[in-house]
């Protein structure tokens, strides 16, 4: 296990978990925008958990490897359900977001 790899599977796991107590505070620069792009309010909570369960997922992977797979390809495809959201909502200045959450993700599939 690479140094690269436990840093970008931390800083992912961090990542998911801030966005995901983002969204269960109801953090207004979170749900403002979620309302902005449509996603239904009752969406809302599971989007958190599924955030939530990536984060933990991602830790659980450092000591079982394939649960830091299958948590690490779960977020890669919610961030790019939410790039595909933004991008259907227009809001063109806001799609780095989920790519800069999605990231750390991504270099931990590499990098296993």
């Amino acid at each position: 296990m690479s140094t690269a790899y436990v840093v970008a599977t931390i800083l992912g796991a961090f990542l998911a978990g801030f966005s995901a107590v983002s969204v269960f505070a109801g953090a207004k620069w979170v749900v403002e925008p979620l309302a902005a792009y449509g996603v239904p309010r009752s969406w809302w909570t599971w989007l958190g958990v599924a955030k939530a369960l990536g984060a933990i997922g991602l830790v659980a992977g450092l000591f079982v490897p394939a649960v830091g797979v299958a948590a690490a390809i779960g977020l890669v495809l919610y961030f790019t359900g939410a790039v595909i959201t933004v991008l259907r909502a227009k809001s063109y200045g806001h799609v780095a977001f989920p790519l800069i959450y999605m990231a750390p993700a991504v270099a931990a599939l590499i990098l296993v």
